[in-house]
């Protein structure tokens, strides 16, 4: 089993928006997992990935008036979906049409979507804002048919829900060795045989072509970088769905997107955090 590094960061004074920014900066450096609560953020980071200079850099470089302090302590390697049981995951109904839920939970309610989901430290339960956006985005949108890439598939919730819409395949990537594991075993969970998941990074959109629907939900950095790969899957008149970054930052993106033919279509909101979705024009 994996040996987490768990930090502790107090934040005084401290908000809701707060420590969303502190994620989202600790995201950047690897951090997995984020637990907020009234006085500051529990976070996790896989014991190699951990750089104590870098959790300082990103206190340092904190945007707004605050001070933080930090601690981590080693977690050694344990069954993660008991800890989850007991401390963070909990049954989440979106739209009212879907609910994902753990093999411990009891009681869940009825839905027209029901996703089975054991997370193991991955990052996508459908709690955080980014996850819920996508998650909307998919229960609104017809995807019979389509061909669908779930770029940085996490728990592989998103790659789930679209293979249940209706999309004929899926094509799921994640980088995290870990987390791909864990994406192979809620698939099979949900029986979504369309699901294709596959262990690496951008390179392996070179084999991939004529997607319809491209969904990235990473950050800011990561996907300026790999744009430019996302668009050469993509089908005449493809969407691209993007989130994992504040609503601020979409100029940001725009500017890369606009250099590669795809057009603003629409983005929602939520917690600040934003979903952008692009649209490559038919040819």
């Amino acid at each position: 089993m994996n040996n987490y590094i768990e930090v502790r960061l107090d934040l005084n004074p401290c908000s809701e928006v707060m420590t969303d920014i502190l994620a989202a900066m600790l995201a950047e450096e690897g951090y997995e997992s984020f637990v907020p609560d009234e006085t500051g953020l529990t976070a996790y980071v896989k014991e190699e990935v951990f750089d104590r200079e870098a959790l300082d850099r990103v206190i340092e470089g904190f945007p707004m008036p605050t001070s933080i302090k930090a601690e981590d302590t080693l977690v050694e390697g344990r069954d993660w979906n008991a800890e989850w049981e007991k401390n963070y995951f909990k049954p989440i109904v979106v739209g009212d049409e879907c609910v994902i839920h753990s093999s411990f939970h009891k009681d869940i309610p009825e839905c027209k979507y029901d996703i089975l989901i054991d997370p193991k430290m991955a990052f996508g339960t459908g709690h955080h804002a980014t996850t819920t956006l996508i998650l909307r985005r998919l229960l609104s949108t017809d995807l019979s048919g389509l061909k669908v890439v779930d770029m940085g598939t996490g728990t592989g919730i998103l790659a789930i829900l679209a293979s249940m819409r209706g999309a004929a395949e899926v094509d799921a990537i994640e980088i995290d060795e870990f987390a791909y594991t864990n994406a192979v075993e809620n698939v099979a969970l949900n029986k979504a045989e369309r699901i294709h998941l596959y262990l690496g990074d951008a390179r392996l959109l070179a084999d991939i072509r004529d997607v319809n629907l491209f969904i990235a939900n990473i950050n800011r950095n990561i996907i300026t970088a790999d744009l430019a790969a996302y668009a050469d899957t993509l089908a005449p008149g493809a969407s691209v769905v993007l989130s994992g970054f504040y609503e601020e930052d979409i100029p940001v993106i725009m500017k890369v997107a606009e250099t590669l033919g795809l057009e603003y279509a629409d983005h929602t909101v939520l917690d600040r955090w934003a979903s952008l979705r692009l649209k490559l024009p038919n040819i």
